[in-house]
Order: structure tokens, then C-alpha cells, then sequence
């Protein structure tokens, strides 16, 4: 493990602590510094301007959705390298397919991860158990050698562990197998955009190169 993975690590398990406290209490402003803001950017995998489009595809998603679900569903919004995730429960499978076109037709997406369920509503104890088991996996994945947790989006549902992100066929298998273990986890989806080791490798470098500036 090189001095750069376990100077990231840390910071990734504070940012990580932060971020499940957010979910389970409500909107919680926090403030973090811009070393470490930049420390984890750099280890994303993703350019600064893809970055900024899965925050606004995001963005829109939610209020397109909200406004063509209302009460009748529960829908959920991840965008990664512009690849959209839509998780969470509607009403039919009418809904699910008006749900797809809305968020498919926002500029900038390129594609749609349909995994809707028909059913109710999940409840809070429901969603919550889901934010607890995300910080469960994203935690291990701090600890676990050989992965970079910052460059893999976790996303849980109903139990149902997905997970996003620009990965090698090796990082995803042992992101997987890590999440696999964690008790509580139903099952793990993996939506990942593959990429080769010689990327990896490059994509590595880079990082280092910035940490060290």
C-alpha cells in the first residue's frame, strides 16, 4: 500500500462518518476542508465535468420524478459518469416506464439502470436500515486493501446493495465479494463501467501525482 492510499483512507472514513450522520439526521451542512475536498476528488475516477453533470442529472432527476410520482412512489436518483441508477418503489409498470423517459430525456445522460420495483412505498425504519447498511459497505471498503472507496458509489435499497463507479473487473469482483459479506446485505448488483489495468494504472498515477502537489 502506497503513502498516498493510507493518507486517502482516513480522510475517506472521516468524510464517510459525516456522510451517514447527514443521512440519518436530515440536512446537516458540514464543512470540510478544501485539502481534503481536493485529496478525495482526486481519486474519483471521474473528470471534474463529469462530476458537475451527475450532480445536476441528479439535480433534475429528483424534481422530474417528484413531480410525476407524487405520493404513489418512492424513487430514488444516482448518476455516475452520466450512467443513471433509478432505484425505489412506483405505483405500475406505467409509472416505472414514464419514470425512465423523464430522467432519459435530461441532457447529459447517456444511460438508465431501471431497477424500480412495483410495490409500496418502503417505509423510514426501512430507509434508514438502508443508510445504515451503505455506511457498513463504504466502510469496509476504507479498510480493504486494494480498492480506492472513494472511486465506487454505493446505493442500498430495500437491502439490496448497488454499486456504481469506474472500476477494473478486479475492483469490482472483490467490491462485490466485500459487500457480499456484510450482514444485513440481501443481495449486491454491481452497475460499474469497467475499465482495463493499463487505465488503472494511468488513472493511479495521476492520482499520485496530485496528492503529492
Amino acid at each position: 500500500m502506497n503513502n498516498w492510499t493510507r493518507f486517502t483512507r482516513p480522510l475517506a472514513a472521516l468524510v464517510l462518518c459525516g456522510t451517514v450522520a447527514a443521512s440519518l439526521q436530515g440536512c446537516v451542512e458540514m464543512a470540510v476542508g478544501s485539502a481534503v475536498v481536493g485529496t478525495l476528488a482526486a481519486t474519483d475516477r471521474r473528470t471534474f465535468g463529469a462530476q458537475t453533470e451527475d450532480k445536476a442529472i441528479v439535480f433534475k432527476g429528483e424534481g422530474r420524478v417528484a413531480s410525476l410520482v407524487g405520493g404513489a412512489g418512492h424513487v430514488n436518483v444516482a448518476s455516475f459518469n452520466r450512467k443513471v441508477l433509478l432505484t425505489g418503489e412506483v405505483r405500475d409498470e406505467a409509472m416505472k416506464a414514464a419514470v425512465e423517459r423523464e430522467v432519459a430525456a435530461i441532457e447529459g445522460v447517456q444511460s438508465v439502470v431501471n431497477d424500480l420495483e412495483i410495490a409500496g412505498v418502503s417505509s423510514f425504519t426501512s430507509r434508514s436500515n438502508d443508510s445504515l447498511l451503505t455506511g457498513r459497505v463504504k466502510a469496509a471498503f476504507v479498510d480493504t486493501r486494494d480498492l480506492y472507496a472513494n472511486s465506487i458509489k454505493v446505493v442500498t435499497e430495500r437491502g439490496i446493495v448497488y454499486l456504481m463507479g469506474r472500476v477494473t473487473q478486479r475492483e469490482g469482483h472483490l467490491a462485490a465479494e466485500v459487500a457480499s459479506n456484510i450482514s444485513g446485505v440481501q443481495k449486491v448488483v454491481k452497475v460499474f463501467e469497467y475499465i482495463s489495468e493499463e487505465d488503472y494504472r494511468r488513472l493511479t498515477k495521476a492520482s499520485d501525482t496530485q496528492g503529492s502537489k
